[in-house]
């Protein structure tokens, strides 16, 4: 159930611990993470694994005075000590509710109060802010309570403990990502080259992955799951963003373009519709805020204004290719068209689906043998694509003063990285500005390259799929 959730699971019992034994007063940890990676159910576990009073209250939305009332009533059906005194009360705004919660609490041990979704109460009301700092400071925060506040809009979880906002400095800051590619390899037996392919369809979510038998492979995986019209791996990605753009049709339709394979600016914008510069612009911009996209800029030493886009979750980049245009087909059965459709189009678009994993994962790899450390790792492409790179290591981004080595990958079955490819990237060589004749050349290929390619006027090192997934191995 919680696959590469121990670390997480030890920290908040290291700040429930700090709670139990310090001054009395409390602590407050400020959960956030991707939807559907598996933020409630942690604390969840956390909390009933606890043996401390807990009450867990989760937002839906629902507008100020609902969530009151819901607040109310969770607190009245949780075992904390003091709780009838939200009996035949009426609670006029979260002042109040806040305030009677910290005489709600026990004063001789610890206890754990949860609010998940915070940011929908942000939403509902924008004071909650300054009024939680308040009571905190003068009343809840005095009680020996952890206090977990739990987001998914990364974005507004960030803020909350930014330097111009109420609760600066009164929240540890914890992020749960999904599951990395030796998490989900571990979680669904497969041998490396098989476990990235997992990774890059599941996204480490581990809704989708619990489900994948131990051992069987990705494709045999996808046809039982696109078969069920109520898999996980259907109608996760519709849930993720009916919540993240409950009303934004356009952020939806430049989303859907840019999942469609779309990455330039024009190209996105004609495939969304015609959209007016103007809409597409806000469109791109809210949709970056959430972290749903990315902009990527070419990493060398001259600026470019060539930013490319692409979905920023793998397993949601994969649903709006091979999934999402096509429910129709699901719904009446015919997950064999769809099937037919992902493996007609599978190899080109993992080749470049597992680009921003492989760079990851050579950052935290670095450095190598014949390959310097380099504090970013991007990429590097004209507007024509006349040359492109698809590693590149840099001292800094945008704008690198130095670059450090170059690297491409090549992801084929059943194929080694060859001749060929070392001599594509010797010919981009002289054409990265930053890079030149002594720039050291990196290879990464899904199953390895052919003898004699490193070395002498060739590749400096060679990374395969199992030496990427030690990357994180070894640094979790």
């Amino acid at each position: 159930m919680f696959v590469g959730r121990d670390r997480e699971l030890a920290e908040l019992r290291a700040v429930l611990r700090q709670v139990a034994g310090g001054t009395g007063e409390g602590r407050c940890v400020l959960l956030r993470g991707r939807r559907r990676v598996g933020k409630s159910r942690l604390v969840e576990a956390f909390c009933q694994t606890a043996g401390v009073p807990f009450v867990y209250a989760t937002a839906a939305r629902a507008g100020t005075r609902a969530e009151l009332e819901s607040f109310r009533e969770a607190v009245l059906e949780s075992d904390l000590p003091e709780r009838s005194v939200f009996e035949q009360v009426a609670l006029d705004g979260w002042g109040a509710a806040l305030r009677l919660l910290s005489e709600a609490l026990p004063r001789s041990g610890p206890s754990i109060v949860v609010l998940d979704e915070f940011p929908y109460l942000v939403q509902d009301d924008p004071t909650i802010e300054g009024t939680l700092q308040r009571v905190w400071d003068r009343w809840l925060g005095r009680r020996p309570v952890l206090l977990v506040l739990v987001g998914s809009d990364l974005s507004m979880m960030e803020a909350l403990d930014s330097y111009d906002r109420p609760f600066h400095q009164r929240g540890l800051p914890m992020v749960l990502d999904p599951l990395n590619p030796a998490e989900v390899g571990r979680m669904t037996g497969l041998a490396a080259p098989e476990a990235f392919d997992a990774y890059l369809v599941t996204g480490g979510l581990p809704l989708v992955c619990r489900d994948w038998p131990a051992g069987v492979r990705p494709r045999d995986v996808l046809a039982e799951a696109l078969a069920s019209p109520t898999s996980p791996m259907v109608v996760s990605a519709e849930r993720i963003l009916a919540a993240e753009f409950p009303v934004e049709a356009q952020a939806r339709a430049v989303l859907t373009a840019i999942g469609s394979g779309e990455r330039t600016r024009s190209g996105i914008g004609q495939r969304a519709g015609g959209l007016p510069a103007a809409s597409l612009s806000r469109a791109l911009e809210l949709l970056r805020a959430k972290r749903v996209v990315v902009g990527e800029l070419p990493l060398a030493t001259v600026p470019s204004r060539e930013r490319r886009y692409r979905v920023a979750d793998p397993y949601l980049r994969f649903w709006l290719r091979f999934v999402g245009p096509y429910l129709t087909e699901i719904d009446r059965g015919r997950a064999d068209r769809v099937l037919a459709r992902l493996e007609a189009g599978w190899t080109s678009w993992r080749g470049r689906a597992v680009e921003p994993v492989a760079r990851e994962a050579v950052r935290r790899l670095l450095p190598l043998a014949g390959v310097p450390d380099a504090s970013v790792v991007g990429g590097y492409w004209t507007r024509n694509n006349a040359v492109e790179v698809d590693l590149v290591g840099a001292d800094r981004e945008p704008v690198a003063r130095t670059v450090s080595f170059l690297g491409s990958v090549k992801w084929r079955d059943g194929q080694r990285a060859d001749a060929r490819d070392l001599a594509d990237l010797l010919n981009a060589r002289d054409r990265v500005p930053g890079a030149g004749p002594g720039t050291p050349l990196l290879v990464v290929s899904r199953h390895g390259a052919d003898p004699g390619l490193v070395g002498g006027t060739g590749a400096a090192a060679v990374l395969d799929a199992v030496d990427l997934l030690a990357a994180w191995e070894v640094t979790g």
